[in-house]
Parts: structure tokens; sequence; C-alpha cells
């Protein structure tokens, strides 16, 4: 989770970068704060920190459940990830991002994953946007179409920002590939699929987006009998 989130920083870093080379004009477009964005910052602290709380313990529950032969499944809430983007992450993960990125938050449409943030380095401030539809084109595959990074109202080319996710992703040891789906850059990330103690497989097999969600929905597999 930490190394994905790194990635994400680094190129939002890069959007930025390069929206602002432009000038004093886009460096005024690029403080625009998008409406979903805004939504998301301004949720009370407590109820933020409810939501956080939530997204720990069905994580928790995920993990149990995946100890078990079968199938299992798990929603995630929009509203409970960035509950643990405002809470837990600021408060028990701050090496996670960069230092000049703060505030991430993430918005969940049935099409596409959108990532907020707001960075502050030197010269360099705005409001990123970074719009990918995740999904599993295999079990334990994680794709990521690359649609549209905009610092503020400036649309950023991808070329750089492909470029510098590659690079992110080669110091954080992910593998990645690069393919295309309908002219839309995709990032294959394998997933190791992780194994309990008793050697049972856990098989990530759907990953669906849902208004203001996510669903997950995979197989563990029985631990293998002596001699297979």
């Amino acid at each position: 989770m930490k190394r994905l989130l790194r990635i994400a920083a680094v190129v939002l870093l890069v959007v930025l970068a390069v929206a602002l080379v432009g000038g004093f004009g886009l460096y005024r477009a690029a403080q625009h704060v998008p409406p979903a964005y805004q939504r998301a910052l301004t949720v009370e602290r407590d109820l933020a920190a409810r939501r956080s709380d939530e997204m720990l313990q069905q994580a928790t529950a995920l993990a149990n459940q995946a100890k078990k032969p079968g199938q299992w499944e798990a929603v995630f809430s929009a509203e409970q990830i960035n509950g643990w983007l405002a809470v837990d992450l600021v408060e028990n993960h701050p090496d996670a991002l960069p230092s000049a990125v703060r505030d991430p938050r993430v918005a969940i449409e049935p099409d596409e994953m959108q990532l907020f943030c707001r960075v502050e380095q030197g010269k360099l401030a705005g409001v990123l946007t970074l719009a990918v539809e995740p999904y599993l084109p295999e079990p334990n595959v994680l794709a990521l179409r690359i649609r549209r990074a905009r610092a503020g109202l400036v649309p950023v080319p991808l070329d750089e920002v492909l470029k510098r996710i590659s690079e992110a992703a080669a110091r954080a040891q992910i593998s990645l590939q690069w393919r295309q789906r309908d002219g839309d850059p995709v990032a294959i990330i394998p997933l190791p699929p992780p194994k309990d103690g008793d050697g049972r497989q856990v098989r990530i097999e759907q990953l669906q987006l849902r208004p203001g969600e996510v669903y997950l929905r995979g197989t563990t597999l029985p631990s293998p009998r002596p001699g297979h």
C-alpha cells in the first residue's frame, strides 16, 4: 500500500511540474480545486476518524476471511478510503508520501477512480488529479488504465507522466509493464499471490468500481495435499 501511494505521489508531482512550465496563467489554473476533492476535504475529522476505523476493521475482517478456503468478498467506500487517508495515513504512516504531497483523497465512479492531492514544493504549488480505471485482466494481475492527468484545470501530456511512473515503480521494486487499451496507456502490475502459514493460496479475481465504492472478490485455495 505504502509503495503504491509513493508511486502515485511522485506521478502527481511530475504532473504539476509539467503543467506549470507555461507560466503564471497555468499557475493560476493549477489552483483550481475540483468539486469532488473539495467535498472530500470538508469532512469533519471525527467523521473521518470513524470512517478510517471502519476501513481498518473491514481490512482486518477481509484478511481473516481470506485465510479460510473458499470465496470471499469485500466492499470499501470512498468515504472509508478518504477517512483512512485523512487520519490513519497521517498518524501512523507519515513517511508513506513525499513531504511535498499532502491531503490525498479519492473519488470513485463506475468507470474510473480519481486521485487528488495538493503539492507544495518550492515554487510548485497546485491541486493535482489523476484519473485511472483499475481492473483485473486476470487473477492477481492489476491493470491501471491512465485516462487523464490535470493540474487544476490544465490537461497534462502523459508521456512524461508514464516515464515517471515507470521510474517510481522501479525504485519501489514493483514489476510493471505498459500496454494500451483503446489508445489509453495501461500499467500492468502482477500481484504476488499471498500465502498464509498453511500454504493456502489467495486469488484476487474481481475488482469492480461502483458508485462511491470498490468491490473485491476472490478465492482462497485449500492447502495442497502432501505429495501434490
